[in-house]
C-alpha cells in the first residue's frame, strides 16, 4: 500500500466535499469518528493511533453491522433506508484490501495446515492461527473456518 488508510480516509473526505457529496462525505465522517474512538478506547494500553490491521478491523465491522441493516430493513419493507446502507458499505468496502477468491483462500488453507503440522479437526486452532497471521487483511476467516474444518476431515 503506497499510503496509509489514515490519508486515503482525509482525501477522499476532501474530494466528496469539493464534489459535494453528501452521502459519501456522510460516510467518511463517520468513518473518521469511529476510528477516532478506536483510537481513544487503544490510549489505556498505551497506543496513541491503532495499526492499519486494526483500522481494517474495524472497517469490516462497519461493514457487516450494515450487511445486517439491509436484512431488516429489506424484511421490514424500507427500501429506501437498505439503498442508504448499501451506498455506506460500498464508500466503506472501498478502502479495504481486495478479498481472496475461493480457489487462493483453499491454496492459502492447505499451506497453513501444512505449515502448522495439523492432521485432525482438533488442531484447527493451530491452522486458524497461522491464517490470522498470514492472511487477516484478506482473508474473512469466519468463512476460512468451515473450509478448514472440511479440509482437515471434520
Amino acid at each position: 500500500m503506497a499510503e496509509d488508510l489514515r490519508s486515503r480516509f482525509t482525501a477522499a473526505l476532501k474530494t466528496a466535499m469539493l464534489a459535494r457529496d453528501a452521502a459519501t462525505t456522510s460516510t467518511l465522517r463517520m468513518i473518521t469518528a469511529k476510528l477516532k474512538d478506536t483510537d481513544i478506547a487503544a490510549r489505556p494500553s498505551g497506543v496513541t493511533a491503532v495499526p492499519e490491521e486494526q483500522i481494517v478491523a474495524m472497517l469490516r465491522g462497519m461493514a457487516k453491522s450494515r450487511r445486517e441493516s439491509v436484512e431488516l430493513y429489506r424484511q421490514g419493507g424500507r427500501e429506501e433506508l437498505a439503498a442508504k446502507e448499501e451506498a455506506e458499505i460500498a464508500v466503506i468496502e472501498s478502502f479495504l484490501p481486495q478479498q481472496m477468491d475461493a480457489a487462493a483462500a483453499e491454496a492459502a488453507i492447505r499451506e497453513a495446515i501444512a505449515e502448522s503440522g495439523a492432521t485432525s479437526i482438533k488442531e484447527m486452532g493451530k491452522v486458524m492461527a497461522v491464517l490470522r497471521a498470514k492472511h487477516a487483511a484478506t482473508m474473512d476467516l469466519g468463512k476460512a473456518g468451515p473450509m478448514v474444518k472440511a479440509a482437515l476431515g471434520g
